[in-house]
């Protein structure tokens, strides 16, 4: 029997969120990002949130858009450009709070809370500056030693990483059913998975909402990562993760990372990006990045 119909539109994804909450937002760097969600949001009045991330534009544009309070990240990058230009000037301006961590910290913080602990030890971030310019975190000792070959065992004095307890998860996948049961289909799956159980709300967006038997039938079980227990939304959402890659449904658009980049440069060019891409809904924003296609294609053609 197939299990309850969860689909919805990224318009109620976002009635479902409100101002302060802490969403994370799944995908790494610049790619398979959720993109449409991540407008949806940018079109609301949702504001004062944590958004909890392996960045990329998702959270530069959120930044940008005056709606973050803190960011907690392992990283804030586009990729084939280093630095989220958006994000570095939110940095250095001082208008978020920024906790950044270790990747692996971030993981285990997503772990913890998915499995309902409080942390999760870790040697990850010890020796670096991280636990003294965050003076939340903590360090426990273990209660059992370490056997070191040739030494005393010790008790280890360990990096004790909360968790991360989000209020609202989103995240893109390639292919889910009416459900939730989603499945990638690309080379890595992101902490996408870890985001979901963390959450306790999860919300699936995907390039194609297929019946439960085709979704087995394209993925295997390994690829399988998201069950409809832990899911409370599906977005069907063809190019969701535009303009950030989606491989193997699509690469990224890089003329068209560069076009969103440059809107760190000034007030003028971020507010004709957003007046372009932004203030639209999903399918004006489909039709305006098929122009700019259209028009590389005729430039292309002429040169």
């Amino acid at each position: 029997m197939p299990g309850p119909d969860k689909r919805l539109s990224a318009d109620d994804v976002v009635a479902e969120l409100a101002s302060g909450m802490t969403i994370g937002i799944g995908g790494w760097g610049s790619r398979r990002k959720p993109m449409s969600l991540v407008r949806a949001i940018l079109r609301s009045d949702l504001a004062d949130l944590t958004v909890v991330s392996y960045g990329g534009p998702d959270v530069g544009l959120l930044c940008r858009a005056g709606k973050v309070r803190k960011v907690v990240s392992g990283f804030v990058s586009l990729d084939s450009i280093p630095l989220e230009p958006n994000y570095q000037a939110a940095r250095q301006a001082g208008t978020i709070d920024a906790a950044e961590w270790d990747e692996g910290m971030l993981l285990l913080g997503l772990q913890a809370a998915a499995w309902r602990v409080p942390f999760l030890p870790s040697r990850a971030g010890l020796g670096s500056d991280v636990p003294q310019l965050m003076d939340d975190l903590r360090t426990v000792r273990s209660p059992y030693p370490t056997r070191v070959p040739g030494l005393e065992e010790v008790h280890e004095d360990l990096l004790a990483v909360p968790a991360l307890e989000l209020d609202a998860a989103l995240v893109h996948q390639h292919r889910a059913d009416r459900s939730g049961n989603a499945a990638w289909l690309g080379e890595d799956p992101f902490m996408d998975d870890l985001f979901v159980r963390a959450a306790q709300r999860a919300f699936v967006s995907c390039e194609q909402v297929v019946d439960t038997s085709e979704l087995v039938d394209v993925a295997d079980l390994t690829h399988l990562r998201i069950t409809r227990m832990d899911v409370a939304g599906v977005v069907e959402a063809p190019g969701g993760a535009h303009f950030t890659e989606c491989p193997p449904d699509y690469g990224r658009d890089e003329a068209f990372q560069r076009r969103y980049a440059a809107t760190a440069k000034s007030d003028e060019a971020w507010d004709e990006f957003r007046r372009d891409f932004l203030e639209v809904d999903d399918a004006g924003y489909r039709a305006k990045v098929e122009e700019l296609r259209e028009a590389a294609g005729s430039e292309g053609a002429r040169s």
